[in-house]
């Protein structure tokens, strides 16, 4: 709780004092992608895979029950860089269970539910069996579609994960101000469209309708040129993007795919250098970690509102 208010200070957000909320019962049982898990006490040894997982964690105050992470997207965002300084990292990617289980864990906190494999940190009724409590975004499910995402379910994230270490008090204060900085962005209202570019040179892998890309595009005002696809992201192709003709790129910052690496690519593929989104560099930015389903996500929709307002139309 002390390193959750210390970082809504530094970041000017903190308000009145939260309600209190009442400790959690355990044994807690939830029902997790399909999988129902049982918690006997709060977790004290985790180990989080994937940069949303971590970022939560940390932005919980709960730096300190943390053993080991892995597959992390890119760096922490400032506000947490103290919190999350010294984790142990176990893999650059994803830790296999071997490795995972050196650390002792009792709680293994996955940002993809693809982390949970026999070849990755395990399979889930295998580490059950071993005594080891899994979680996976709920957003990230893939044995059970998801549906459409919204804030809402991200809020619900950060509540259930608040009563699975009884921290109801943190989680109610983090979300109480990201809705505060939620209900502060207004959507843009010229009625324009959007490309969401995550990654891929030859084949574009873009934001489709259903995840996290189609979320801020909506919250942010912008009509996202493949929300009819019912997936999260999909793979599309440049001609399908010129003949969409999107009014603002969303460019996605990675250390394998920069912005600008992405930005270079679009100014010479011959056909997207015609575009007018791209003579004009009418570009949105967002790193990685925070394009995904998580925490991050509600200060991004209100940097990526700020860069829109920024952009200028010809009449």
């Amino acid at each position: 709780m002390r390193l959750l208010l210390i970082a809504l200070s530094g970041l000017g957000l903190l308000t009145a004092p939260t309600q209190a909320f009442a400790a959690t019962s355990y044994p807690l049982s939830l029902d997790n992608c399909g999988q129902t898990v049982t918690l006997d006490a709060a977790p004290e040894r985790v180990v989080a895979i994937k940069s949303t997982a971590t970022e939560l964690l940390l932005s919980l105050g709960l730096g300190d029950r943390i053993v080991g992470v892995g597959f992390q997207d890119g760096p922490l965002p400032p506000h947490l860089v103290l919190a999350g300084s010294g984790l142990p990292v176990l893999s650059e990617k994803l830790p296999s269970q071997e490795v995972v289980l050196e650390t002792e864990p009792d709680f293994i906190y996955g940002g993809w539910e693809s982390n949970f494999a026999a070849d990755g940190a395990g399979e889930r009724p295998t580490l059950a069996q071993l005594g080891v409590a899994t979680y996976v975004a709920p957003a990230a499910c893939r044995s059970i579609k998801p549906v459409k995402l919204t804030f809402d379910q991200l809020f619900a994230e950060i509540t259930e994960m608040g009563a699975i270490f009884d921290f109801e008090d943190a989680a109610a204060g983090l979300v109480t101000e990201q809705r505060a900085i939620l209900a502060a962005i207004a959507p843009d209202t010229r009625g324009l469209t959007a490309l969401w570019y995550s990654s891929g040179t030859k084949t574009p892998y873009v934001g489709a309708g259903s995840n996290a890309p189609a979320m801020i595009l909506e919250a942010l005002g912008l009509a996202n040129i493949f929300a009819d696809v019912d997936e999260g992201w999909t793979s599309a192709s440049w001609e399908a993007i010129v003949d969409a003709d999107p009014d603002v790129i969303v460019l996605v910052d990675a250390a394998w795919n920069s912005a600008e690496q992405k930005k270079q690519l679009l100014a010479e593929n011959p056909i997207t250098s015609q575009l007018d989104a791209v003579i004009n560099q009418r570009y949105l930015v967002i790193p990685f970690p925070a394009s995904e389903a998580g925490v991050r996500n509600v200060p991004a929709t209100a940097d990526m509102a700020a860069q829109l307002a920024r952009l200028t139309f010809g009449e």
